[in-house]
């Protein structure tokens, strides 16, 4: 199993990486356990250590649109470190997670003793406002075969044989792409059909990924 330190490497510099494993707290959530909720006051970071962990926010009509699946070393909820209130998002865990916390106060603290932290942070903070704007830019622009594409491309990972594999739900899928259930499962079954990939419970197998990469114009 990876040490923290293997799973932080790509997280800043080793000040900060140093900053995180020794001010933050070690949190375990289940399967469908909130981190926190849309409109939570919040004042804290997370760093996911294992597991995956659904962004998602609400819509008017009731629905939740998925803004990503976060998977090991992702950093999230950052925005409240620097400005403490509501929540802009839900994050659940889509499995057993684990995670560290880090509050606002603790990285004043480490901020105090070493400003650089600040500006590394503040480039985290800009990292995820540039792929928020993307993924803006698809649930507007885009129709659904080609952001569900997308989506499926950008969360599949290859197994032991290079099957790239994704384990969503149709109406997980649904989320992330902004659309019904029953929109998704009409494209996934067409796409089955044409032999572009497999789906089963819980899961979707790329079989033609030179036509999915086509459908999703990458």
């Amino acid at each position: 199993m990876l040490g923290e330190e293997d799973i932080l490497k790509d997280v800043g510099s080793r000040d900060l990486r140093s900053a995180l494993l020794s001010a933050a707290m070690p949190i375990r959530l289940a399967t469908s356990e909130t981190v926190f909720s849309e409109d939570d006051q919040g004042d804290a970071l997370y760093v996911l250590l294992s597991g995956r962990v659904e962004i998602s926010i609400a819509c008017e009509d009731g629905r939740r649109l998925g803004l990503d699946v976060l998977s090991r070393g992702a950093v999230f909820g950052e925005i409240a470190l620097f400005d403490p209130g509501p929540r802009t998002a839900t994050a659940m865990a889509l499995e057993q997670c684990r995670l560290l916390m880090l509050r606002h106060g603790d990285l004043k603290h480490a901020i105090e003793g070493n400003p650089g932290l600040a500006f590394e942070l503040l480039r985290l903070m800009g990292q995820r406002m540039r792929y928020m704007n993307l993924q803006l830019h698809e649930y507007v622009f885009m129709p659904l075969p080609q952001r569900l594409a997308r989506k499926v491309l950008q969360f599949a990972s290859r197994d032991g044989e290079g099957c790239a594999r994704l384990k969503l739900s149709h109406s997980e899928l649904a989320e992330m792409a902004g659309a019904s259930r029953e929109a998704v499962s009409k494209v996934l079954s067409g796409w089955k059909k044409q032999g572009t990939l497999q789906t089963g419970r819980g899961f979707v197998e790329v079989k033609n990924e030179v036509t999915l990469r086509r459908i999703a114009g990458i």
